[in-house]
């Protein structure tokens, strides 16, 4: 991936902010590309799409988009097709990509088609939610199990359930935020993330990063606004395990025809070592406390080059490459 001069990228907008319940997040990680990006000479500006038509982009000339929005209408495909339309090379996967990767049940299913691990799950629909068919989830999945909902990230409507006591409220809370409600599989061992970088044979996974959390608390609260995670990169694990990680985020990337940059998440159980993929995240974090720009660091990418080298990876769908 070339780094073009700062001057050749255009007039660039960094679209932050949005509409989803991870706005507060998508601020955070938009403000740190935009002075990324304008301290290396970029003509980069703010662009929030919850308080401006996308159709602005076009009409004051923006030449490529660095989308830092998370959640839905910013990483679910829906603001990747009105860029397409629009003709504005962006940064991330394409949109049937993000628009899959978004929903964890149809990202668990393609990856296990290909022979890819992922945690046994549960889909229920939103007329599946009856106490009846609720209550015999754990006969299936065991306990204790996860309750999320399957569109939404940042660990957002997300419990862990003990007992079958729990499962009603669990089932409502996530479905706060989602009409279906996903229940996993609980891996009991080691979380980790890794990243990619590239397109294509071009990609690259980056050093696995290692998360160990308050009472294996990774929750919203913790992601963003404490520091009582702890992060390993290097990880520390064995080379045949990360090894291991970093090929099946690679295939799990590929299967699912992400490109630019993205970021698997992974558990590892501990009675086996086993890896377990969770979700794609196809717009990364990119605040303080983000695991990408941690993970590059390790692999000697400093914040400033890593915001470059994704923003020059901007294409679109119709073309098939970087611009």
């Amino acid at each position: 991936m070339s780094l073009q001069d700062p001057k050749l990228f255009g007039k660039v907008a960094v679209l932050f902010g949005g509409s989803s319940a991870e706005r507060e997040v998508s601020l955070m990680s938009g403000t740190g590309v935009l002075e990324a990006l304008r301290s290396r000479g970029v003509d980069a500006h703010a662009f929030d799409p919850a308080e401006r038509e996308l159709v602005e982009l076009k009409r004051e000339g923006f030449a490529r988009c660095f989308v830092a929005l998370h959640g839905r209408h910013g990483e679910d495909g829906t603001v990747q097709g009105a860029l397409e339309l629009l003709g504005i090379p962006y940064t991330g996967s394409g949109v049937m990509a993000s628009s899959v990767a978004m929903d964890k049940v149809m990202t668990k299913r393609i990856w296990q088609a290909d022979g890819l691990p992922t945690p046994k799950y549960v889909r229920l629909a939103f007329d599946q939610q009856s106490r009846e068919q609720v209550m015999v989830v754990p006969d299936v999945l065991g306990l204790p199990l996860i309750v999320k909902p399957p569109r939404e990230g940042s660990s957002i409507g997300v419990t862990k359930v003990e007992g079958y006591s729990q499962m009603q409220d669990a089932v409502a809370l996530s479905a706060k935020y989602d009409a279906d409600v996903l229940c996993e599989e609980f891996i009991e061992g080691e979380e980790v993330t890794c990243a990619v970088l590239g397109q294509g044979l071009d990609a690259r996974a980056l050093p696995v990063v290692r998360i160990a959390a308050p009472e294996g608390a990774y929750d919203y609260q913790n992601k963003y606004f404490t520091d009582d995670v702890k992060y390993q990169c290097p990880s520390g694990l064995p080379a045949a395990e990360e090894h291991e990680i970093q090929r099946i985020t690679l295939a799990a990337y590929h299967t699912l025809g992400c490109r630019g940059w993205g970021r698997a998440d992974v558990m590892i159980r501990a009675s086996d070592r086993k890896p377990f993929l969770l979700e794609m995240n196809t717009s990364p974090g990119m605040t303080s406390h983000s695991l990408v720009p941690m993970s590059a660091r390790a692999a000697g990418i400093p914040y400033e080059e890593l915001c470059l080298r994704v923003l020059a990876s901007a294409s679109l769908d119709a073309k098939g490459g970087a611009q």
